[in-house]
C-alpha cells in the first residue's frame, strides 16, 4: 500500500536514497549522463564517512603515525623528544576535516553537479516510488521514471541482553570519532578495525585505554600475524589488551555514587563527571569514564519501506554484480554500498556506485548490460580484490584473500612471507623497523590472489598489490615490474622470488 502524500507526485529519472559517498557517486554518474536525479538525505550530506567514520578517525590517527615516524629515526627522534601530542590541536584539526559537522560544501557540490536534494527520511512506497517525510512531518511523493537506488549505509550494532548496556550510554563510532574531549579512562569492546584504530588514537591523546576482546586475537578477518603485530604495537603504546574477555554487565554511576540518569549524561548527581563500571565475565569490576562498543555493523534498512516491494525490512539487500536488487521485478531497484554487505568499505561503496550508475544509464538508454566478470556493469572487484588499510601503529594493508580464505575456497595456493625489516628501504624508513609481508600465490593460474603487509607506512604499498591481484598479472610478467631502490616496495622482489622458486 502506498503511503499517503500531501502534495502531487514529483517525477525524476533517478531517485537516490542516501547522500553518503556511495549515493553521491550514483547520483553523479546518472546526472552526468543527462538523467534528472534527486538525492534524499535525512542527516548530513556526505554521510557516515565524512562526519563520523573515515575522515575524523584518520584525522585523529595521522598525528599518531607522524609522531611515531619521527621517533623512529635518529636525529628527528631527538627533535621531538618525549613530547606528547597536543590534544586540542589534534581535535581542532579533526573538526576541520568534518567541516565542523556542517554539510554546506557538500550541498553546494550537489547544486554545482545538477543533482537535486530533498531533505527528509525516504521510504519506498511502491514500484519506483519514494515518500519523503521532512522534520516538520510533511510528506512528498517522488516517482522515478527509471531507477531507485538505496544507499543508506550501515549502523553500529550493540550486543543484546547485556544488563545495564542501554543505561551506560556506550559510545559507538560516532561518539568516539566526534568527542570534544579526551576521556581519562576508556574501555573499548571489540577487536576489529574500529576497535583497534580508536584504541590507538585515544591512547595517543592521553587516555588510559583497555581493549576487551572476546576472542583470542585482533583483526580476525586478516592474516593472523596482522593482529599479533597490532596487539604488540598497542601494548607498547600502553594499551591494556585483554583476550578471552566478555562484559557481563555495566552500570553508569554519578561521581557521588548514585546511579546516573539519562538527564545526567555528562554530569553526575553532584555536578561532577559520571563513570561506567564494567563487570567482566570473571567477576572483575573495571571502572572507566567512557566505554566504546565496536562490535559490528547492521544495514540501515529497517525503515526504508522494503516491505512495500516484497522484501524483508532490516536485512542486507541481495544484489547481483550490477547492484540490481534481487527478488524485485523490473530491474528498477538498486542497492550500493554497505546495505548490500558485499564489502563494507567506503572505497568499495564508491566503486559499486560507479557500476550502479553506469547500469542505470545503460538501461535508461536501452543498451544491454556488460555484466560479464570485469565488465563495465559488474562489480567484480568486491570479491576478487577489495583493499583495506587499518591505520594503527603498525599499519595493516591487505587485498584479496588470506591464506586461510583461499584454502577454504578450494584453491591450490602457497603463502610466501618476508620480513619487512630486512628490506633496505624499511631500515631507512625507521630504525629497528618491524613488519611482515605475505602474498598468497595461486599455483594453478600463477597469479596472486591475496597480499598483506604490516608495518609503518605500508598503506602506500597497497595499490600496487591491488593492481596485481585485480589485474591477475601473471607472475612472469609481474617479475619485470622493478621496484625502486631503496624503498619498502623492494619487498616485492623477495616475495616474487618465493613464488617463482
Amino acid at each position: 500500500m502506498t503511503t499517503p502524500q500531501s502534495t502531487a507526485p514529483e517525477e525524476y529519472d533517478v531517485i537516490v536514497v542516501g547522500a553518503g559517498p556511495t549515493g553521491e557517486n550514483v547520483a553523479d554518474r546518472t546526472a552526468a549522463a543527462g538523467l534528472r536525479t534527486v538525492i534524499v538525505e535525512s542527516e548530513l550530506v556526505g554521510g557516515e564517512c565524512s562526519y563520523w567514520a573515515c575522515m575524523p578517525s584518520k584525522a585523529l590517527l595521522r598525528p599518531v603515525a607522524a609522531l611515531a615516524d619521527a621517533r623512529a629515526v635518529a636525529g628527528s627522534r631527538e627533535a621531538v623528544g618525549d613530547g606528547a601530542l597536543d590534544p586540542a590541536a589534534v581535535l581542532a584539526r579533526r573538526d576541520s576535516f568534518t567541516s565542523h559537522w556542517k554539510d554546506d560544501g557538500q550541498v553546494q557540490w550537489l547544486r554545482d553537479t545538477g543533482i537535486e536534494l530533498v531533505r527528509g527520511h525516504g521510504r519506498l512506497a511502491g514500484e519506483r516510488q519514494v515518500t519523503v517525510e521532512s522534520e516538520d512531518g510533511r510528506e512528498r511523493l517522488l516517482v522515478a521514471r527509471h531507477a531507485v537506488a538505496i544507499c543508506t549505509g550501515s549502523r553500529p550494532v550493540l550486543p543484546q541482553g547485556v544488563p545495564g548496556l542501554a543505561e551506560a550510554r556506550p559510545w559507538t563510532n560516532r561518539e568516539a570519532t566526534g568527542s570534544p574531549a579526551v576521556p581519562r579512562r576508556l574501555a573499548v569492546v571489540g577487536g576489529g578495525v574500529v576497535g583497534v584504530e580508536l584504541a590507538t588514537a585515544w591512547r595517543a591523546l592521553g587516555s588510559q585505554v583497555v581493549l576487551l576482546v572476546r576472542g583470542g586475537g585482533l583483526l580476525p578477518r586478516m592474516e593472523p600475524f596482522a593482529g599479533e603485530l597490532v596487539a604488540d604495537g598497542l601494548r607498547a603504546a600502553g594499551v591494556d589488551v585483554r583476550f578471552g574477555t566478555e562484559v557481563a554487565s555495566l552500570e553508569r554511576r554519578a561521581a557521588g555514587g548514585a546511579p546516573d540518569t539519562a538527564a545526567g549524561a555528562a554530569a553526575g548527581a553532584d555536578g561532577g563527571p559520571s563513570d561506567v563500571t564494567l563487570v567482566l565475565g570473571d567477576g572483575e569490576r573495571l571502572t572507566v569514564d567512557e566505554v566504546l562498543y565496536a562490535t559490528g555493523r547492521a544495514p540501515r534498512t529497517a525503515d526504508v519501506g522494503l516491505e512495500q516491494v516484497g522484501l524483508h525490512p532490516g536485512g542486507w539487500l541481495d544484489v547481483d554484480d550490477s547492484c540490481t536488487v534481487l527478488g524485485v521485478e523490473g530491474d528498477w531497484l538498486y542497492a550500493a554500498g554497505d546495505v548490500n554487505h558485499r564489502a563494507l568499505l567506503t572505497h568499495q561503496g564508491k566503486y559499486q556506485a560507479r557500476i550502479t550508475g553506469a547500469a542505470i544509464v545503460a538501461r535508461a538508454k536501452g543498451r544491454p548490460l556488460d555484466s560479464a566478470r570485469w565488465g563495465a556493469h559488474a562489480a567484480s572487484a568486491d570479491s576478487a580484490g577489495a583493499p583495506q588499510v587499518v591505520f594503527t601503529h603498525p599499519e595493516v594493508a591487505a587485498v584479496g584473500l588470506t591464506l586461510d580464505a583461499a584454502e577454504r575456497a578450494g584453491l591450490r595456493v602457497k603463502a610466501v612471507d618476508h620480513d619487512l625489516g630486512a628490506v633496505a628501504g624499511a631500515s631507512l624508513y625507521g630504525d629497528d623497523y618491524k613488519g611482515r609481508a605475505r602474498v598468497v600465490f595461486d599455483l594453478d593460474r600463477e597469479v596472486l590472489v591475496g597480499a598483506s603487509f604490516v608495518g609503518p607506512g605500508v598503506s602506500e604499498l597497497l595499490h600496487s598489490a591491488t593492481v596485481a591481484v585485480v589485474g591477475e598479472v601473471p607472475i612472469d610478467r609481474l617479475w619485470h615490474a622493478v621496484p625502486a631502490y631503496p624503498t619498502i616496495s623492494e619487498v616485492w622482489l623477495r616475495l616474487l622470488e618465493g613464488c617463482r622458486g
